[in-house]
């Protein structure tokens, strides 16, 4: 390999999504490797921002409702993201939380399987998953069994109402099989519910290919919506009519605006809906929607795997062997690459001293996300130039240690 930092020069020469780094807010003298958590902000976001804050909240006041169209951002936003997702635009609805979104779908599935009460995921899944499994096992209504993720399959009974897993590690960044898990579950009687809170926007993903029941995903990684942006919920076209969520609120209501005593499903995927829709949030979660539906999921994956490989070699060139958590395949893995060290969080900060913003998984994982969307070449050879240098001068045991925050 030649000079690392001129072969990213290269490489970025002839990379063709170079322009939409230019898109994106990115602050000089900072390397950002963390767009797995929090994705960066793109520029129009701040010019949608005002045009929502100023003109229609400040001029249309709540005429907005209808005139800006704010009453159906939920399915506008929804129908942006399912084509990323391999959904029908009917399929998808912009919506809460993450977390909130689970919580639906895993009390519908358990009214859809009637006589099973086993929730099925696997130790190590994103906490807040298995938090919300607990949540109702708290109440009785669920039972919930892990199994390693060599041992799904084989975990699926008669008992099993649900599959819950997430599609990328949000740890390791391996990826599962979505269309066999899927069909196992199927053969189960099972429902399945995928997580792509690190795979939305990032890696392709084919919902309707696979024949999922039902998928969430958060809004502010790899999507851009901002922190805290809206989440969003999948169901199958082929279960709306079944669908009972739990959380029946004033907006999933059929008539919201009859104001009627007793509550009626809205039809299809709004009844998904509960509250009254966070404008600013989903307009901001829509200028990062549109910006990655441009640039297009197959390039964005391309280039990921690209970067993440292209670390790899710089890393080889400096002569460091770290432990790769991540699979060596870069088709198993998603948009990050994840090292074991012992003192990975003492290099983290390192790290961030120096301008080079990464995130640490406990207990031991360097997690490195490499956004493609405005992640350069010459970012990762600067990278792993920074990594070098901290670990060969012993910079990791000077380090400022920083309270670890509670971000994905």
């Amino acid at each position: 390999m030649s000079d690392p930092i001129d072969q990213a020069r290269a490489l970025d020469a002839a990379d063709p999504l170079r322009d939409y780094r230019a898109w994106f807010e990115l602050p000089a003298g900072v390397i950002y490797l963390d767009g797995n958590s929090l994705g960066a902000l793109p520029k129009a976001t701040a010019e949608r921002l005002a045009q929502v804050v100023h003109g229609e909240w400040g001029e249309g006041l709540i005429r907005s409702w209808n005139s800006a169209s704010w009453i159906d951002l939920p399915q506008r936003v929804g129908g942006k993201i399912a084509p990323l997702i391999g959904a029908g635009a009917d399929e998808v609805i912009a919506a809460d939380s993450t977390s909130v979104n689970l919580f639906k779908l895993i009390a519908a599935a358990l009214h859809m399987r009637p006589g099973r009460k086993v929730i099925l995921s696997e130790p190590g899944n994103f906490p807040t998953d298995l938090y919300m499994i607990a949540g109702l096992e708290a109440q009785g209504l669920a039972t919930r069994r892990l199994a390693p993720r060599d041992n799904i399959a084989d975990a699926l009974d008669e008992d099993v109402a649900l599959l819950l897993l997430t599609h990328v590690h949000y740890k390791t960044g391996e990826v599962f099989d979505m269309a066999a898990l899927t069909r196992a579950a199927h053969e189960a009687g099972a429902l399945v519910l995928w997580d792509l809170s690190h795979s939305a926007g990032a890696i392709p993903v084919d919902l309707n290919g696979s024949n999922a029941d039902f998928a969430v995903g958060c809004g502010y990684k790899y999507l851009n919506g901002g922190p805290g942006a809206p989440a969003f919920a999948h169901a199958a076209r082929r279960h709306h009519d079944a669908l009972q969520q739990p959380l029946t609120g004033w907006m999933g209501h059929a008539a919201p605006f009859a104001f009627s005593d007793d509550y009626a499903p809205a039809p299809g995927i709004g009844r998904l809906l509960t509250g009254t829709p966070p404008i600013l949030g989903l307009a901001a979660l829509e200028a990062g929607v549109d910006l990655i539906a441009e640039i297009g999921i197959d390039r964005l994956a391309a280039k990921s795997r690209a970067l993440s490989e292209f670390f790899r070699e710089c890393l080889a060139e400096h002569g460091l062997e770290l432990d790769l958590a991540s699979p060596t395949d870069p088709a198993r893995r998603g948009s990050q690459l994840s090292f074991r060290h012992p003192q990975a969080y003492a290099v983290c900060q390192a790290l961030i001293a120096r301008g080079v913003i990464g995130d640490f998984r406990d207990p031991d994982i360097l997690r490195l996300g490499f956004a493609p969307a405005y992640v350069s070449f010459a970012d990762v050879a600067e990278a792993a130039r920074h990594l070098a240098e901290v670990l060969e001068n012993g910079e990791w045991e000077r380090a400022e240690f920083q309270e670890r925050a509670a971000v994905t």
